[in-house]
Order: structure tokens, then sequence, then C-alpha cells
């Protein structure tokens, strides 16, 4: 993001250093923003890959900061699930069932509950994240395998590695007459830095919590479109670093009643050398068929999503983030929509035994 910082200290625009200023407050980040992590963990933390019964495929889009120019548009598609489906597929239980006249996941689903048994999992992830005129893309193969910790409770480890292309189209830049781009940028349509990437991922889970440890982008590596730096009538990019991201998550299930289930979840997120910030999510789920949620993170804004299980098979959630910040003056809020489609159901559920 550091062109985007540099253009700041050049163009007198109103908007455009509104933008950028907000955008260097959060955007240290390096990496994309999810409001609807909570319908698919797997985009932060690899060792999701495989934790229930079938092959879950999610496609989500999601634009940040509607009426800005150049605001951030994230796209993603993943897939994940076990390798191998064991003993689990043979055991009667409300997970294995979809019970008319009852909720799936009630109390008798809470009582009946058994943890895992030894499976491995794998996942794909294919992400196109675009800020003005920086794109990234990133493409990930993962595997995690999951064991029982004892009858109730599970754990899993897994890993993710991949690529992840970082571009910056020079066509699109633009400091005025006064402040040409240095020619060694401007020589080029697009340049390109192509980096590998590993994330690692912990899970704990059961029928009423979850734990989860991640880090992403677990190996420092510096990255710059140019050696340069600023000076005169010259503008080019210094070298910057991709950091780490670390991310710890804790959820809980408490049952309001039988049809009611509430999902109160946080997650610490620490990217150095920006402080710890904090998502506080609270889902309120009616049976296995629809739900509806808020996440609040403090000092930046809040989020409303909905989401709604249509069969076995698909699950559609939206969610609409409203930025308490200077943005919220010259944006129309953020949305993104997450499609699910699951495959390979064989006992029917309409929602997800483990984690949310």
């Amino acid at each position: 993001m550091e062109i985007v910082i540099l253009a700041a200290m050049k163009i007198q625009n109103y908007l455009t250093i509104l933008f950028i200023t907000c955008t260097c407050a959060a955007s240290g980040q390096q990496r994309p923003y999810y409001t609807q992590y909570i319908l698919n963990n797997y985009i932060i933390n690899p060792a999701v890959a495989g934790i229930e019964n079938y092959w879950d495929v999610k496609a989500s889009h999601r634009h940040q900061w509607v009426g800005l120019d150049g605001a951030p548009v994230t796209t993603y598609i993943t897939i994940q699930g076990p390798l191998s489906k064991n003993d689990m597929d043979d055991r009667e239980n409300p997970t294995s069932f979809h019970p008319e006249g009852e909720n799936p996941r009630g109390h008798v689903f809470m009582e009946n509950y058994k943890s895992t048994d030894p499976h491995h999992g794998a996942g794909l992830t294919v992400l196109n994240d675009r800020t003005g005129p920086i794109n990234r893309f990133a493409l990930y193969g993962t595997y995690a395998y999951h064991l029982p910790l004892n009858d109730r409770v599970s754990m899993s480890g897994g890993v993710s590695l991949g690529i992840q292309d970082v571009s910056l189209k020079t066509s699109e830049l633009d400091f005025g007459a006064a402040y040409p781009v240095d020619p060694v940028v401007a020589g080029s349509a697009y340049i390109n830095n192509i980096r590998p990437d590993i994330s690692l991922g912990l899970m704990f889970y059961s029928a009423q919590w979850f734990a989860g440890l991640a880090v992403q982008q677990i190996i420092p590596s510096k990255i710059g479109f140019n050696d340069g730096k600023l000076g005169g009538d010259s503008v080019t990019l210094i070298n910057g670093k991709l950091v780490p991201h670390t991310f710890l998550q804790f959820g809980y299930r408490v049952l309001l009643g039988e049809d009611l289930s509430l999902l109160p979840s946080i997650t610490a997120k620490y990217i150095n050398p920006l402080p710890l910030s904090f998502d506080i999510n609270m889902k309120l789920q009616y049976r296995d068929l629809m739900w509806v949620g808020v996440s609040a993170r403090p000092d930046d804004g809040f989020a409303a999503m909905v989401g709604i299980n249509i069969n076995s098979m698909i699950n559609i959630g939206y969610s609409y983030d409203y930025t308490t910040s200077l943005l919220n003056t010259v944006s129309n809020g953020t949305h993104e929509i997450v499609v699910g489609f699951l495959l390979g159901n064989k006992y029917g559920d309409w929602c997800p035994r483990n984690v949310w």
C-alpha cells in the first residue's frame, strides 16, 4: 500500500486524502478483510479444512466503501472437505439426520454429539483483491488433520501453501503534471511481485464451543515495485515488507429454548506494528434454517448480517458494514455476499455441526 500513501503526499484532493488516510490505518493489514468469516472460517484458519462431513464450496464478493473510487473489492472461491469419511459415517446420532418437527441443532444434538474420528482434510483457495491500482491475486492449497481428544472434543491442525502475486497497474497512477511518476515505474503497464505464502492453524471444537489460532503470511518477505525514494520531482516506491497476521478466536453456543441458539464469538487480530484489534460477533440462529447476526469493531464500525439455508445443498449470507470513522461521510458502506454449496452431504445437514 506504500504507493497509495505516497500519492497522498502529492494529491491535494480531499476525498483521495481521506480515503488514503483511512486505508493506511486499516490496511497495514495487507490482506483482505472479511465480515462473514463466520460463514467460512476456513478463509482465516486452514485447520478448518475437512471439519464437516461434506465438501463445502464458498464463493464471496465484497465491495468495501461503496462510492469511493479505488475502494477495495475482494472476490474469492474456496473449497474444503474431508479426504475420508471413516467411522463417523456409520454413527446414528442427531448430527446425521434432519428430524421432522425437531431442531437438528437443539438439545438432543447437544446431548448426543460425538467427537470426530481421525481423518484428513484438504482445501483450495482462489482469491483476488483490488484496491486502486494495486491488485493481489492468491492461490493456496491446504492440508489438515483432525483427531478426537475425548468423546466430545476434537482438534485439528492445518497448513496452507501457495503464492500471492501483488501487481501495480501503472497506467492508473496520476500524480499531476507537477509530479511525474519515476520513469522506472511508468515504463511498464504492470509491475508484478510474486511471493510464496504459508499459513498455519490450530482448531479445538465441540458441539458447544470452539477455539482457534491462525497465522497468515507466516514468512515475512520484502516487496516493492522499485528501489527508490521520494525526492524532488520524482516519486517512486520504497521497499515494504509483508508481515505475519495472527488471529485468535473463541466462540460459544447457547441454546435459547428448543428452536433458537445464540453463538457469541470474538476474534483478536494482531499485525505488527499495529495495535491489537477485535471483532465481536453475535449470531442468532433459528433451528438450522436461518440466522441473523451483528459484528462490532471498536473504533471502526459495525455490521449487520443475515443468512438462510435454502436446503441441504445451498446457503446464502449477506452483510452490510457501517463505518463510524469519517469515511461514512463519503462512502455508502460495505456490501458482502457469500454463497455456499454443500457437496456430498450424505446426511443432509442444513448447517454446520462444528465451529459456527
